[in-house]
């Protein structure tokens, strides 16, 4: 080979992936290689040692005969055609002095066990290498309960200021850009300054050496840039807050720690969250309609955690996650469960839960699993003390405690603190006043508890656990929503603040509303960042945005006892 072609050949885009093993377990390299590949008879499997290296190359495929297009074809075509099909796979699992790493071409990804990938490699490498003006192109999920993911791209990189993202409400899963100023081989044997990187949660894809004495320097490169301690400041918001694969093996941590949790219905780590598809019909739900095969079904007029976790509490621990999805929920718009509100969702999509694994932090919401990181954290507590320390606009009185009746509850309820705000001047209750439009299948609307004199929409809640505020939140959301998107609603709601505020007390721009959330925590503690659990800080923050998207001002007032 000439040396021209040796240069040519010098280097080759690869997909990195760095693994990972428990902790004090000895692991050989065929473990990390699923049993289905290391026992197919269309794959070879071979050892083999290099320079600084012990691996194991796994190469193959799938032959087919006549590729599974041509029926297709030929019908739409009348012209007979068989073609052959060969999915070719290569992968290669081996062991440096820095620790287990692959390299996979073609199909070969799917050879690897995916509880040993390391799901923080690629993005780790890539918010702490990508050039400031090089991002090339974003791939998001959203973190709205839809499973959906927006991509954006752009023909030549710029800064990620540039591509408009959520900086909360969306999870990054893959950066694409430039990286310069790195001694990698394709940059020192090349006349480019800059190589280009595709970086998803555990991959990176880029030109990398085929010599094992320079694929080793790039490995240490690469490493050197993965062990720096702060990503750059315009990705920082990416490292925040990251999705775990469901095999992985951060996710199977986690996941043992949730069945741990769900033994107890009263943790303050689990909470209820309305499903996105949900919550439209959660604030004129009547009642709900929980069952499970072969384990029955319960009605309930106001649904919370131990309801739903009743389904799973005699499961064994490994089973309750499961269970949980077997259970589903339906909403109605009546109290005898005869005219349905929403679809049946599965009961693993209304649980939220703060689960801890030693030092790491992780979420589990609608089915899914995050990572949340320390500075997602500090940018969520930042934001809410802004919100919190706002002055109110309105007058919210004491909330005492009243006697109890025959059934030992509270006669000073939610019902009756709402008349007594309503009996200052300019205010107006609004309480059980639901607005009934066909669109809500025979039940009603209620767009807030109380009209202030100014026309605050004000939604009161007295609140024991997450669930009950992330109630209120909701509230204060779909109202404002539909106000501005329902013209029935509008108008009905129109009639309703003329016939019982007076004309003067309809407001005139419903667009441009203010809400306001009356909040009674346990003994009338103060509202703070640290006096409200981790998920009614996300749920607060969330309904604040969306809210203010629809130029709506937002205020939480902490109601004394």
């Amino acid at each position: 080979m000439s040396n021209a072609q040796q240069r040519k050949h010098a280097t080759r885009k690869s997909t990195l992936h760095r693994l990972r093993v428990p902790q004090g377990e000895g692991v050989g390299l065929r473990d990390l290689v699923r049993d289905r590949y290391l026992e197919s008879p269309d794959h070879t499997v071979r050892d083999f040692t290099a320079e600084g290296i012990e691996g194991l190359l796994v190469t193959g495929g799938v032959p087919r005969e006549r590729a599974d297009w041509c029926t297709a074809v030929e019908a739409i075509t009348g012209l007979e055609v068989s073609e052959r099909s060969h999915s070719a796979a290569g992968l290669i699992v081996m062991r440096t002095e820095r620790g287990l790493y692959a390299l996979s071409y073609g199909v070969g990804h799917h050879m690897l066990d995916p509880s040993h990938r390391d799901d923080d490699f690629g993005l780790e490498f890539a918010t702490r290498s990508l050039d400031e003006d090089g991002v090339i192109k974003v791939r998001n999920q959203i973190m709205d309960g839809r499973g959906r993911v927006d991509e954006y791209s752009v023909a030549r990189g710029e800064r990620i200021d540039g591509f408009g993202l959520d900086r909360i409400g969306a999870i990054v899963r893959r950066l694409c850009g430039t990286v310069s100023g790195i001694p990698l081989t394709s940059v020192r044997n090349g006349k480019a300054h800059q190589v280009k990187v595709e970086c998803a949660t555990s991959t990176i894809k880029l030109p990398l050496a085929t010599r094992p004495e320079d694929f080793l320097s790039d490995l240490r490169a690469i490493e050197e840039i993965c062990a720096r301690p702060e990503a750059l400041p315009e990705l920082r918001f990416v490292d925040r807050v990251r999705t775990l694969a469901p095999s992985g093996r951060k996710a199977e941590e986690a996941k043992a720690a949730l069945e741990r949790l769900l033994a107890d219905p009263e943790s303050p780590r689990l909470a209820l969250s309305v499903p996105e598809s949900c919550l439209e019909a959660f604030g004129s739900a009547q009642a709900f309609r929980l069952t499970r095969p072969n384990h029955g079904r319960q009605e309930v007029t106001d649904l919370d955690l131990s309801a739903l976790l009743r389904f799973v509490g005699d499961e064994d621990e490994g089973d309750r996650l499961k269970a949980l999805g077997e259970v589903r929920v339906t909403l109605y718009a009546d109290d005898d469960c005869r005219t349905p509100a929403s679809s049946a969702t599965r009961g693993s999509e209304w649980l939220i839960a703060d689960v801890p694994v030693d030092a790491h932090r992780y979420f589990y919401g609608q089915g899914k699993w995050y990572e949340v990181g320390t500075e997602f954290l500090q940018t969520l507590e930042e934001e809410l003390r802004e919100l919190l320390a706002r002055r109110g606009t309105v007058t919210l009185p004491p909330w005492p405690k009243g006697e109890l009746d025959s059934k030992r509850r509270d006669t000073h309820d939610e019902a009756w603190y709402n008349k007594k705000v309503a009996k200052q001047q300019g205010y107006t209750l609004f309480d059980k006043k639901t607005i009934v439009t066909g669109r809500y299948n025979g039940g009603g609307l209620e767009i807030c508890d109380v009209l202030g004199p100014e026309g605050e929409l004000i939604c009161v809640k007295k609140a024991s656990q997450t669930a009950s505020l992330n109630h209120l939140f909701a509230q204060g959301v779909v109202a404002v929503e539909t106000l501005r998107t329902d013209l029935e609603v509008r108008e009905k709601f129109r009639a309703q603040v003329a016939a019982r505020a007076g004309s003067d007390s309809v407001p005139e721009d419903l667009g441009a509303l203010r809400v306001v959330f009356g909040i009674l925590l346990k003994d009338g503690h103060d509202v703070t960042v640290d006096s409200l659990f981790a998920f009614a800080q996300v749920s607060l923050l969330n309904a604040a945005r969306r809210l203010r998207a629809m130029h709506a001002e937002v205020e939480v007032i902490p109601i004394r006892r």
